[in-house]
């Protein structure tokens, strides 16, 4: 009987974890992984919270206990970085993330004790990469996505530098290039009000199973109220400006790619990853049809003129988006020069810094891609598109108030008119049909 308790309390949990937008498909290796990272007795007060943080006032009496027992939990709970702890206008507040980009991580991002980091590794690895619900759920439901590519700024400039001199839109005073402050990682690092760095999920994941690369591991960047969490429970140590710089300017070197959270203010996370050990790269190339990734405004473009087909920017794209075909060249009929499958191109512009002949240059998407402004912004979108907008409204196991849901609903208001008639189909709601002013909606106020 108490095994049967157990399990339905992880149940219960994982039932609980995919009201977030990004959830995670029950199976018996999410019940193994939530069995490493809760107690019994956490799994199933943690299952009876709500999706908007709370304090421990608010969780004890949810939990029917006294407020200090249920501050021990949070407490227990946010110094493993399961929880997340933070400072509200009215004392601590404690957040459950979602699974990715979220207490998934959190797990390894430092080498700890108290779990057995190998074993866990190994069910990481085949819930994730193995298996194919969690991802596909995580990365391929709707068009707006968690995470998004920074571009790498070093071939921006350069690219920038090349057009100068080339004197492109020199006669309109149009540049090539229209890069904005959000779309620079240097920029996040400046602004953002905390910074910590930790071990890199994947490859630490990846070096437990003896296929980690060589790539930097302390290197995973978090930001804001997310890192001032990790870093005051020891799972990220505090970096300042310059060594936010210094990191940055490692992982260029390193070619690797900086994927983040796909808003445009507070970014919460930036990862600096390889194309080998990285599970959002790694799904980008497994299922590049379904643009698991946003990507950046920019492409790589060949100067056939100046390619001689040497391959370094086919070696150096982490999801294989570059390729070598003839270069048609009657002279030398085995030449070869690079080809870019735009379809699967990130634009990171990796591949351009790897480039000796000026043979390849960033240059502008023909379409913007939009990127979410808020979390608040990305995470109704996402749960619009994946059907849990009634998740976030409608929290049941505790009431919204006032303020919360204007705050969402003022979110919908901002959404265009083909996203709000997906979110009132979803509510079936003649309130919110009402507060849209969608048609219709008049009659059945009259009514």
């Amino acid at each position: 009987m108490a095994h049967a308790t157990a399990r339905g309390a992880y149940q219960d949990l994982a039932a609980r974890l995919n009201r977030f937008p990004q959830g995670a498909p029950p199976s018996e290796l999410l019940y193994q992984i939530l069995a490493m990272l809760f107690g019994d007795r956490e799994a199933g007060l943690v299952a009876r919270l709500p999706i908007k943080p709370v304090t421990a006032k608010q969780a004890a009496r949810i939990w029917e206990t006294s407020e200090t027992d249920a501050r021990a939990v949070l407490d227990g709970l946010a110094s493993r970085a399961v929880l997340l702890d933070m400072e509200g206008p009215h004392g601590t507040i404690y957040a459950l993330p979602p699974p990715m980009a979220g207490f998934f991580e959190f797990s390894l991002m430092r080498v700890r004790g108290d779990i057995d980091q190998k074993v866990l590794s190994e069910l990481f690895h085949q819930y994730i990469t193995v298996e194919d619900d969690f991802i596909l759920a995580l990365l391929t439901k709707g068009k707006t996505q968690l995470g998004r590519v920074f571009v790498n700024e070093p071939a921006l400039i350069e690219s920038e530098e090349r057009t100068r001199r080339a004197g492109v839109g020199a006669a309109t005073g149009d540049g090539l290039l229209r890069v904005l402050d959000y779309e620079r990682a240097s920029e996040v690092i400046e602004t953002s009000s905390e910074m910590g760095v930790g071990l890199c999920y994947c490859r630490h994941k990846m070096e437990h199973m003896g296929r980690a690369c060589s790539a930097p591991k302390n290197i995973c960047m978090t930001f804001g109220a997310t890192a001032s969490s990790l870093i005051r429970h020891g799972h990220a140590r505090h970096v300042d400006v310059a060594e936010g710089r210094d990191l940055l300017a490692e992982a260029y070197e390193n070619r690797l790619v900086q994927f983040g959270e796909n808003v445009q203010r507070e970014v919460a996370f930036i990862c600096n990853c390889c194309g080998c050990c990285c599970e959002a790269l790694l799904a980008a190339k497994r299922f590049a049809v379904l643009s698991p990734i946003a990507t950046t405004n920019f492409l790589p473009e060949v100067d056939a003129g100046n390619c001689n087909g040497c391959g370094k920017c086919v070696e150096s794209c982490p999801v294989e988006a570059m390729g070598l075909v003839s270069a048609g060249d009657p002279r030398q009929p085995k030449r070869k020069k690079a080809k870019l499958h735009q379809d699967l191109c990130l634009g990171c512009g990796v591949c351009v810094r790897t480039c000796t002949r000026n043979g390849l240059s960033l240059r502008s998407r023909g379409k913007r891609v939009v990127t979410p402004v808020t979390t608040a912004h990305r995470t109704v979108l996402m749960a619009i598109e994946r059907g849990k907008l009634q998740n976030l409204i409608f929290d049941n196991q505790a009431h919204w108030n006032h303020r919360a849901m204007a705050a969402i609903l003022g979110t919908i208001l901002k959404l265009p008119p083909v996203k709000q008639i997906m979110a009132s189909r979803q509510m079936k709601s003649i309130y919110l049909e009402r507060l849209l002013g969608l048609p219709g909606s008049q009659g059945s106020a009259k009514g």
